[in-house]
């Protein structure tokens, strides 16, 4: 019987993050099967893994700028985990991962759903690349739970056509690629013009393209699906809202 007394050791919290960011908002409760998968996984409760996904919420700002809080005294592993997530988002999602593969007696590349076959050979090229996969591997599963697996801009829900979007592009700002606030969730469309800068989604949040694109391209030509969203609001996640002054940076940048 799973002993709902016992401390939780930091490892056990960062795996306890892990879930907290790639569960949607709507499932942190007891109920649900990412919850009791991982408290088995630990051997505790659902209950006690449920409330400490509730308790990493009152560490969120903009969660708690909405008045949803977990338990006002949680515990220091909470504070430690949200912070070294703050300070290196990279070394603490792989080590996330890791961690889950290892408790549930996995390999990471198989937990990632990396195919080992497009891998170098063993050593630090392969150990580089694995580490690469595995974080983008984090970031998408992040930013689909935040939205809830939909696209912002279109409520298309079919996860196999939708990306998890940089913001600003991974490779021009290393301090941000794990951050799931630099993050829409977009289907492949919308995704390559947002990356193009063709598209961007103004300050009032709502979907703007670019004028010569607008311009150029009559309805005929068959973009109303893709042009048909200008000035139509975004639809905003439960939490990991996306910043403003990163939208605005792709808007100016693009």
């Amino acid at each position: 019987m799973p002993n709902k007394y016992k401390a939780w050791s930091m490892e056990e919290h960062i795996l306890a993050f892990n879930l907290y960011c790639k569960i949607p908002f709507g499932r942190q409760h007891s109920r649900a099967p990412e919850v009791i998968a991982l408290a088995k996984l630990l051997g505790r409760s659902a209950g006690s893994v449920a409330l400490k996904l509730n308790n990493f919420s009152r560490l969120d700002p903009e969660l708690k700028a909405r008045g949803i809080r977990g338990m006002a005294h949680g515990a220091k592993g909470e504070v430690q985990t949200w912070r070294a997530f703050e300070d290196s988002p990279e070394a603490l999602a792989f080590e996330s991962e890791r961690l889950l593969a290892q408790f549930a007696g996995r390999k990471l590349e198989e937990m990632a759903e990396i195919d080992e076959r497009d891998l170098p050979a063993e050593g630090l090229e392969r150990d580089r690349v694995v580490r690469v996969r595995v974080n983008q591997y984090f970031f998408r599963a992040t930013v689909l739970a935040a939205y809830d697996y939909t696209c912002c801009i279109t409520g298309l829900a079919i996860p196999e056509l939708l990306v998890a979007s940089h913001i600003v592009p991974w490779a021009r700002d290393a301090k941000q690629r794990m951050n799931p606030r630099n993050g829409l969730c977009l289907n492949a469309l919308h995704d390559r013009a947002f990356d193009r800068g063709l598209m961007f989604i103004a300050g009032d949040m709502t979907v703007r393209f670019r004028e010569e694109l607008l311009r150029n391209q009559p309805r005929a030509s068959g973009l109303d699906w893709l042009l048909g969203y200008e000035g139509k609001p975004v639809s905003m996640p439960r939490k990991f809202r996306p910043d403003p002054d990163l939208l605005a940076r792709h808007a100016t940048s693009s």
